[in-house]
């Protein structure tokens, strides 16, 4: 991933007010397309221009073909508060994340957890994230679903890896069922991605507890109860279990690995 700056410099007299509407709208805009990366974004105002740093998945994210018809409509709010088009500044490649998938993947899935900042489409080839606005769009435009799915899921990952509150078994009932609401909706979502790409896309289903080692080996797939699905080496030294008519790979219990 890569870090830039961008600055917006005004051209006509506006009110911070205005100004600071339009850029969040815009830096808003450009995360639900996966053009950037991250949940807050610092805007500082100094000697009459804005300024914020951005981490991205490519050196290329922020590229005009790129932009969603939010972010076109964003641009033009910036305009509107009487702000000039953002001017670009690379900063460098970011020391502590993941580079982004270059190579057209034979299968993706759905993964994430609560440490990633990436995409939460990766190829199955080497679990690399693929940049949201390189896929089509998956609802009205842009990628906000997958990227509110994906908040959900890390909020619920990071109660059960804190394990410190009752909050905790609710928590791990979402990331672990293939009943609860945030499987529906991902289960969704995975296979809205696969009509798009016409790349098989499958749903990582977290699992942790169990009785033993052996009883995990031969546990079925939860959602059509075959016990086809164990693989004989895992995918990616992680997916122990892969079933292709439900699209679901999972691990062998956390807790007996």
């Amino acid at each position: 991933m890569f870090v830039t700056e961008l600055r917006f410099e005004c051209f006509a007299d506006t009110t911070i007010t205005a100004a600071e509407k339009a850029i969040n709208h815009y830096l808003e805009s450009l995360r639900a397309n996966g053009q950037i990366l991250g949940r807050e974004f610092a805007v500082a105002f100094n000697e009459g221009e804005f300024k914020v740093r951005l981490l991205m998945p490519e050196k290329t994210s922020l590229a005009t073909r790129h932009n969603s018809p939010w972010t076109k409509q964003a641009l033009q709010q910036l305009t509107d508060a009487k702000l000039l088009a953002p001017r670009e500044k690379y900063i460098g490649q970011d020391i502590n994340s993941e580079v982004s998938n270059t190579e057209q993947p034979s299968w993706q899935v759905l993964y994430t957890s609560y440490v990633h900042m990436c995409s939460p489409i990766r190829s199955g080839d080497n679990l690399l994230p693929i940049p949201l606005y390189q896929l089509p769009a998956t609802f009205n435009g842009d990628h906000k679903r997958v990227i509110r799915w994906q908040t959900e899921w890390q909020a619920c990952d990071e109660l059960q890896m804190a394990a410190a509150t009752k909050a905790e078994f609710a928590a791990l009932e979402e990331i672990t069922s293939h009943q609860s609401d945030l499987f529906r909706r991902g289960w969704d979502i995975r296979g809205g991605v696969e009509y798009l790409t016409k790349i098989p896309t499958y749903y990582y289903l977290y699992r942790v507890g169990g009785e033993n080692l052996a009883s995990e080996k031969n546990r079925a797939c939860p959602r059509c109860g075959s016990k086809a699905w164990r693989l004989d080496e895992p995918l990616l030294d992680m997916f122990h279990f892969r079933c292709e008519p439900c699209r679901i790979v999972s691990n062998i219990s956390w807790d007996h690995q």
